[in-house]
């Protein structure tokens, strides 16, 4: 099974908080194990998600980057590919199959505030989920869900205090002993 890691892009401390913590916790849902944050550190986003991550069970893991083109030329470097979601790319439903299928260790790279170009010509597809402008939490769920085929719904997340049991009614969570993490 590929490893999917994914790479949020221009993290700025006073505005992009939440947006940084939903495309964490979105990329850690659909399957993602690992995430890296370039932009401003935040050291408080980072422990949040850490500590979600020891309540809802897992491995998921968050690391600040100071270069997002190291991370690019690294992932490269040991033989991942790069995928960069874009409004300018070949449309998601048409470009999943094809990466899904290469089997290949895959980092997702999701925008900031503007788009360096070298990550443009770095990645080997600039993926657009849709033509329109929207959020990089929707674009990431929405690829993610594509390349995961729908197995996300599958995924189990080991060691978990708080776990929740699906149900067409009401709220229903298993909590675990809290006193193991």
């Amino acid at each position: 099974m590929m490893n999917v890691n994914v790479l949020r892009l221009d993290h700025r401390l006073r505005r992009d908080t939440r947006i940084t913590t939903h495309v964490c916790l979105t990329a850690r849902a659909f399957g993602a194990s690992k995430i890296y944050l370039a932009g401003e550190r935040d050291n408080k986003l980072m422990d949040n998600v850490r500590d979600i991550v020891n309540r809802w069970g897992g491995d998921f893991e968050v690391e600040y980057a100071d270069s997002h083109k190291k991370i690019i030329n690294d992932w490269k470097d040991n033989g991942g590919k790069v995928v960069h979601l874009t409004m300018y790319g070949t449309q998601a439903h048409e470009a999943a199959p094809e990466i899904r299928e290469s089997g290949e260790d895959i980092l997702i790279v999701v925008g900031g505030s503007k788009v360096p170009t070298d990550v443009y010509k770095s990645a080997d597809w600039n993926v657009s989920v849709t033509t329109q402008p929207h959020s990089e939490v929707s674009s990431l769920g929405v690829f993610q869900h594509l390349l995961m085929d729908g197995k996300e719904f599958e995924l189990e997340f080991e060691d978990p205090v708080f776990e929740v049991i699906p149900t067409a009614h009401g709220k229903n969570v298993n909590i675990h002993n809290e006193n193991k993490k």
